[in-house]
């Protein structure tokens, strides 16, 4: 076995993390959950969500029969929707289609909704010992900083080498579990983005980048762009009962799925009511505080105003994409943190 290999298991051994919720019973549905909700969210962030979401699914078959608007709401402030609309269609592939069992074959996990190849790699790894290689954020960052390779980890060339490496050092599946997360761990703890703790690093004799004294250069930064600003309204609508509209949004796009004030550009607001709600205004309007949120490709500046409804239509009473929310009671499931935010400062000011 590579001398880095064994420095890394020895390492593990000692130093790496053995507690993780979703190191106990490994199933590749438990693993499968962890991997998802830690793509784009550290670790600390995650375990909370993850034990509310085991308690809420413990299973694939809970998961596939649940509702979306349940699976939602449960993700609510964890971001990158995306993930949990993906869990929602993996699940139900996997119980109709592979009597909800998890397929073996690696190629099979990838075609899953949401499931790369480190992804289902991983899930394959940790739940089965199957002997395959993970190339996440934390493994790139490592095996970058260990080779001095240049340029951009997720520019197309650059992964090839940074796989190509990766493969190279994984072991056989007698180790396999333990080297996984042993990979992830020095990434995660050690050789972190910055202020990496070289001093403990088991392989900085090993790290091109380490004795160059060149760490802080890898791996190199993606190419930055200027984030383009989204500016918009939410209608503020707030019945004579005080309870306030809410719209599901569609599918895809931005909270997809999740319950939000109505969003428009139209800055014609009463005639948005009324066309797209069935909705007469009164003339009076206040407007907010903008509410600022910055997304991975841009940042939205939405001004919410608040409209006095005067008269609703049959339409807007039978739309089953609205919910009127009194803000004293429990939010409905799934709300943007942002539009959350909000409704609970309007639900304090209604005391």
């Amino acid at each position: 076995m590579q001398s880095f290999t064994q420095k890394l298991l020895a390492w593990y051994k000692k130093n790496g993390r053995t507690d993780l919720p979703w190191q106990k019973n490994k199933t590749a549905y438990r693993v499968w959950v962890s991997e998802i909700m830690l793509q784009q969210t550290q670790v600390k962030t995650a375990i909370p969500y993850y034990l509310r979401f085991m308690e809420n699914f413990p299973n694939i078959e809970t998961l596939a029969k649940a509702s979306l608007d349940s699976i939602l709401a449960l993700w609510a402030g964890l971001g990158y929707y995306t993930r949990a609309r993906n869990l929602y269609k993996t699940a139900v592939i996997i119980q109709t289609e592979y009597n909800g069992k998890f397929p073996s074959d690696v190629n099979q996990m990838i075609a899953l909704p949401g499931i790369g190849r480190s992804t289902a790699s991983a899930i394959l790894a940790f739940s089965e010992k199957q002997a395959l290689t993970i190339l996440d954020g934390n493994v790139k960052r490592v095996l970058a900083r260990l080779h001095a390779v240049a340029g951009w980890p997720s520019k197309p060339n650059v992964e090839k080498q940074l796989w190509q490496i990766a493969e190279a050092y994984t072991p056989t599946s007698r180790y396999i579990v333990d080297y996984t997360q042993a990979i992830m761990d020095l990434g995660a703890t050690v050789c972190t983005r910055s202020s990496p703790k070289c001093s403990e690093c088991p392989v900085s004799d090993e790290c091109a980048a380490f004795i160059k004294n060149e760490t802080a250069l890898y791996p190199n930064k993606s190419p930055k762009k200027a984030l383009p600003t989204k500016r918009t309204f939410f209608l503020l609508l707030k019945n004579q009962k005080g309870e306030i509209l809410l719209e599901k949004r569609p599918e895809t796009g931005i909270w997809g799925g999740l319950w939000s004030l109505p969003e428009t550009t139209n800055p014609d607001l009463p005639f948005q009511c009324l066309t797209h709600y069935g909705i007469i205004t009164k003339n009076k309007t206040q407007i907010l505080e903008p509410i600022k949120h910055t997304f991975s490709h841009f940042k939205l500046i939405a001004t919410p105003v608040e409209h006095l409804v005067k008269s609703t239509n049959a339409r807007a009473m039978s739309n089953t994409s609205i919910v009127w929310h009194n803000p004293i009671h429990p939010l409905p499931k799934g709300v943007p943190a942002p539009i959350k935010k909000l409704l609970l400062h309007l639900a304090r000011e209604s005391l």
